[in-house]
């Protein structure tokens, strides 16, 4: 049965018309091959992440880099990445004419240097970006955030709050058009700021500050496979992120922000940041909404607000999930080594139905 208005009914299938992933990260090589089924098999697009080694950085490496994608996909796979530059300070305002022009670049992501992840080529000093911004802004080009301060001064609870106050709220006000997407938000505090700004700003949310608070990193000791950046917050945080995500505000909509690394390299000493949810992404959602008593708003904001701040068409196939409990397994390969899925080895309530509805 389909969801009733207020989420009132009990379900046993969900159909949504196809969704979008608006943040994800494909890596390249083998690496891009073992994980870019999952995300087609669930979205119609994905914003692609351009922090590659080398970095994404011009319209023609972005244009090669969908090239691999696609030749990575499955036979028969409907799925369109939407490409991204990396911004730095080196960045000219020509490259965003190439990239617009070609027409698969659909925003620039900043990244503040040392914030995370293969950020080291990121911005240092966000003038050094203003010329960027303004040809940006004047061809509608989305400016994509990593909205953390990287400074070592500042509490990595709070690097999200101290980069909203004193980056990314005068950079709104500096550039009153230009459109700006604050990725992966994780506090009450950027919840609030999203839904007061000006007309052009939006947020995406991921399932896991949807589903956990910080707790879940140091749950019977340390958590590795629950550490991303941003990382978890408060409890009072999550249960901001899912009211805004689950309230029907067109200004919030989906990215998984999911984001594999080999097993090693997060079972080690210095573990990087990110989690893998994209083999379970849209069920991870489903549950997360479930737990609202708002499944009835899931399909606007999987496939309804991301393609609309986007200015892309909506999809019109459908995508059906079944209220079946299964259990991910332990380990996927991925290239030469393993990846560690979230949850593993544990439940996930919802399953993706085969096919499109």
């Amino acid at each position: 049965r389909c969801a009733q208005p207020g989420g009132q009914a009990p379900m046993n299938t969900l159909t949504l018309q196809r969704p979008d992933d608006w943040h994800v990260h494909l890596r390249d090589g083998a690496a891009l091959a073992a994980v870019v089924k999952f995300t087609a098999q669930r979205f119609g697009r994905a914003i692609v992440m351009p922090n590659l080694k080398p970095a994404v950085t011009t319209a023609a490496a972005a244009r090669a880099y969908r090239d691999r994608i696609l030749a990575a996909l499955p036979a028969g796979t409907r799925f369109e990445p939407l490409l991204t530059l990396y911004l730095t300070d080196a960045t000219a305002p020509d490259e965003i004419d190439r990239a617009k022009a070609g027409g698969i670049v659909h925003g620039v992501k900043l990244y503040p240097a040392g914030a995370t992840t293969h950020s080291d080529e990121g911005v240092t000093d966000i003038s050094r970006t203003y010329r960027v911004l303004a040809r940006m802004q004047e061809l509608g080009m989305p400016l994509l955030v990593h909205g953390e301060t990287a400074n070592a001064d500042v509490d990595v609870f709070d690097r999200e709050t101290h980069f909203m106050e004193a980056q990314l709220r005068p950079l709104i006000e500096r550039f009153p058009a230009l459109r700006v997407v604050f990725e992966h938000i994780t506090t009450a505090d950027a919840v609030a700021f999203v839904a007061a700004a000006r007309p052009g700003v939006a947020a995406t949310i991921t399932p896991q500050h949807l589903l956990h608070n910080r707790n879940a990193i140091f749950a019977g000791g340390i958590r590795p496979h629950y550490y991303c950046l941003p990382i978890l917050k408060r409890e009072r945080d999550r249960q901001a992120l899912l009211g805004a995500a689950t309230g029907g505000n067109p200004r919030f909509f989906l990215g998984t922000d999911s984001a594999p690394h080999e097993r090693a390299a997060k079972q080690s000493a210095c573990c990087c940041a990110g989690m893998f949810t994209a083999h379970a992404a849209l069920e991870l959602y489903a549950e997360a909404f479930e737990s609202a008593g708002r499944l009835d708003r899931l399909e606007a904001f999987a496939g309804h607000f991301g393609a609309d701040f986007y200015g892309l068409p909506r999809h019109e196939d459908k995508i059906t999930l079944i209220k079946e409990s299964w259990t991910p397994p332990e380990t996927y390969d991925f290239g030469d080594g393993e990846l560690v899925p979230y949850r593993a080895g544990e439940p996930v309530a919802w399953r993706l139905a085969g096919g499109c509805a």
